[in-house]
């Protein structure tokens, strides 16, 4: 948001020319401005020099008269409040934050400082924001911008009858509040009304405000409206060609939607217009490798997938499988057709990935994201094996392509996240999340929120982890409908939220119940669900401590013995440590592999991840006889950590013998893809399989790679002659 008139009666220590440029610039008289606040860069008063240098963009000179100024009037409050607005405007979060909290310190009830810590806090959509903006207000009701921060913070709440009434309380207080109106102006262009009168007062004040237009694009932007963000960005400029902020977010969402030329010309417009935001900056960083340098397209026509060079020829037959598989599933699920083919974004480094996310609400530990058509993910690479299951978030987003374009992205974000989250375990049941201890201790506690104000817990959440809970809840609401009313349900959900229709009436007009009769009766059927992990919770804590105890000193009849009596009250638990494989390892130390086989069955079946778990119940599997279960085990890690060489192998050899020659085929041109120190080995093992499938050319071109490799390795020396013949 865009400071509005300081007040200059609680800044003591300043002259009052200050206010005439304020005035200037408030009015759109910018030149004017300018040139008003040089004139104060040559001041005495260091206080007022800092003003002028910040008003002419000579920052960093500024940040040194606001240090010398406080050590002229070193009990000053007003000068380190202004001092962390500057802070606070270049992007230094940590100098804002400590400055406040000095003014805090020797005057508590400082309005400004609260409102400055309130606007700190709001870059992080957190729930102290509104408190910390409704202290401001009371202890200066005459504070516009603390008004008109709660009609913003209430805004991203989705509460447009709060946000107007605030905005209101602003406006009473100065009528030429230019956020508050903008406020105005913002809920009716997400009403999807073409023109607003509000934009019209904003202009006859300052003709030149885009602030209003870009205040427009976040709100547009946190409801996924990311076309009409990218509009009002525009717009912004086009009022005001030097709002520097307006063209990186508008760079960073032309990014979002794969307009990488133009997105790369905003972020380097708002660079050199002296705009170096953490998102800016990060943002022209990844595109000195994204999306060309260090990546590679692969085309359909119905998909685009860009894959990091080193491990685009791994992954490529992978994901573009699983995509399609998710795009036809979906096709009939949703019974519609996407506009265009989609878009995959796929990042190895975690931090390139999280350049896309940047300033989104309720992203917590994120995964995926989607912005329409186009989604970005992690790469499994991305993540320590075992933690992340790559195929259960592309369903996931995958979903979210779909109801965004049937709901032209007007849905609220706890169901399009529930019923992803829902999608994720329809597609397998081993896929998804698992209930955590953190959410068996929400329940406990009764966190969870009423249907009607699920989004909340996205957006802005209360406690920590609040975000996880709402995912987890969303889903098994959506788990809740589909069992009492049917998956048709969820789908006339979408359609009337496509009409704009609001979560209390989704629930009435197509569940026949009210939303409080809905929470009772979710409620009670999700208390039975997880009755024996919430009641036992801290028996199974205790006993899976003692059963672990008891491995490191064999006791192995002892831990078998409390691993039945508590595994089955938290069967969802299937992290490292679990009960399920201290039991098999338990089982294996005493020479039952039998039953340390059947442990880790039941663990792989409820989703556990850990690849060392996996290849070892496929070992069990092969030894017991049954390949055709290894084989199954071994693939459902290509879902989760396909970047194991020795996975690849055991598969191949494993579908080679089964004759699945097209799997075994494929899990050895994986194994080359690794770049194995064995080349020779690699390239005859999928020799073989093509030969297996009469691929005779290939085959041939195989054995010379490794024949190349290994000169006098017999087994490729013989099969060449096989081939020759």
């Amino acid at each position: 948001m865009k400071a509005s008139l300081v007040l200059l009666a609680v800044l003591p220590v300043y002259t009052q020319s200050l206010p005439t440029c304020q005035a200037l610039q408030h009015h759109g008289r910018l030149q004017e401005g300018q040139a008003c606040f040089a004139r104060l860069v040559n001041s005495n008063n260091p206080a007022l020099a800092a003003e002028g240098l910040w008003g002419t963009g000579q920052f960093r000179e500024a940040n040194e008269q606001f240090r010398l100024a406080l050590k002229q009037h070193a009990e000053s409050v007003e000068i380190r409040v202004r001092w962390g607005r500057l802070f606070l405007e270049r992007f230094n979060r940590a100098e804002a934050g400590g400055l406040f909290k000095e003014a805090l310190d020797k005057d508590p009830k400082n309005a400004q400082a609260l409102l400055g810590m309130a606007q700190l806090a709001s870059e992080g959509f957190s729930q102290e924001a509104v408190e910390l903006a409704q202290k401001a207000a009371n202890a200066d009701p005459k504070l516009v911008e603390a008004h008109e921060l709660l009609a913003y913070l209430a805004l991203e709440d989705n509460d447009a009858e709060k946000a107007g009434q605030e905005a209101d309380k602003a406006l009473a207080i100065s009528n030429e509040a230019l956020d508050a109106l903008a406020i105005h102006a913002t809920i009716d262009w997400l009403n999807d009304k073409t023109s607003t009168p509000w934009m019209d007062k904003i202009t006859a004040i300052n003709p030149v405000y885009g602030e209003a237009h870009s205040m427009a694009g976040h709100f547009f932007v946190i409801n996924r409206r990311y076309k009409e963000g990218v509009a009002h960005y525009r717009a912004a400029i086009q009022m005001n060609p030097r709002l520097w902020e307006a063209h990186s977010e508008l760079g960073v969402n032309l990014l979002r939607l794969g307009q990488f030329d133009e997105g790369s010309r905003e972020l380097e417009l708002a660079y050199n217009g002296g705009y170096k935001s953490t998102e800016t900056v990060n943002a022209l960083r990844l595109l000195d490798k994204f999306p060309n340098k260090d990546y590679v397209v692969f085309r359909t026509p119905t998909t685009i997938v860009r894959l990091e060079k080193k491990e685009a020829e791994l992954l490529k037959p992978y994901i573009e499988a699983e995509l399609q598989r998710a795009i036809s599933t979906y096709d009939k699920k949703y019974q519609m057709k996407l506009a265009g083919p989609v878009e995959l974004d796929v990042f190895p480094n975690h931090e390139d990935f999280s350049v896309f996310t940047a300033a989104m609400p309720g992203l917590g530990s994120i995964l995926g994201v989607t912005f329409g058509l186009n989604f970005a993910m992690d790469s499994p690479s991305g993540r320590p094996p075992g933690s992340f299951h790559w195929a259960s978030t592309l369903w996931h987003e995958l979903s979210h392509v779909y109801v965004l374009q049937a709901t032209q992205h007007r849905v609220p974000r706890w169901f399009t996240e529930g019923l992803a989250v829902y999608e994720e375990t329809a597609a397998a049941t081993d896929w998804g999340d698992r209930l955590d201890p953190l959410i068996i201790s929400a329940i406990k506690q009764d966190k969870l929120l009423p249907i009607a104000e699920l989004d909340k817990g996205f957006l802005r959440p209360s406690y920590p982890n609040q975000v996880i809970v709402s995912y987890y809840q969303a889903g098994k609401i959506c788990n809740f409908i589909a069992e009492k009313w049917s998956y048709q349900k969820l789908l006339d959900m979408v359609h009337a939220y496509a009409r704009l229709e609001s979560t209390p009436d989704v629930v009435k007009k197509q569940l026949g119940i009210a939303p409080e009769e809905f929470d009772k009766q979710f409620f009670a059927w999700l208390h039975a669900q997880t009755k024996a992990p919430v009641e036992h919770f801290a028996e199974w804590k205790k006993g899976l401590t003692q059963m672990h105890q008891d491995m490191d000193a064999k006791k192995y009849d002892a831990v078998l013995e409390q691993g039945k009596a508590i595994r089955d009250f938290y069967q969802d638990y299937v992290e490292p440590g679990s009960a399920y494989e201290v039991m098999a390892n338990a089982y294996l130390a005493k020479g039952d592999k039998v039953a340390a086989r059947k442990e880790l069955e039941q663990w792989n079946s409820v989703g556990g991840r850990s690849p060392l778990l996996i290849k070892k119940l496929a070992t069990l599997e092969e030894e017991a006889g049954d390949t055709k279960k290894a084989a199954a085990v071994l693939n459902r890690l290509n879902y989760i950590y396909p970047e194991d060489e020795e996975l690849h192998h055991r598969l191949g050899d494993l579908w080679l013998a089964q004759n699945n020659i097209a799997g075994a085929i494929r899990e050895y041109q994986a194994v080359v893809a690794l770049k194995p120190l064995d080349q020779a080995t690699s390239h005859f093992q999928l020799a073989k399989a093509y030969k297996a499938a009469n691929r005779a050319d290939e085959a041939r071109d195989q054995v010379l790679l490794s024949l190349e490799a290994a000169p006098s390795y017999k087994p490729a020396q013989q099969l060449l002659l096989e081939l020759s013949k």
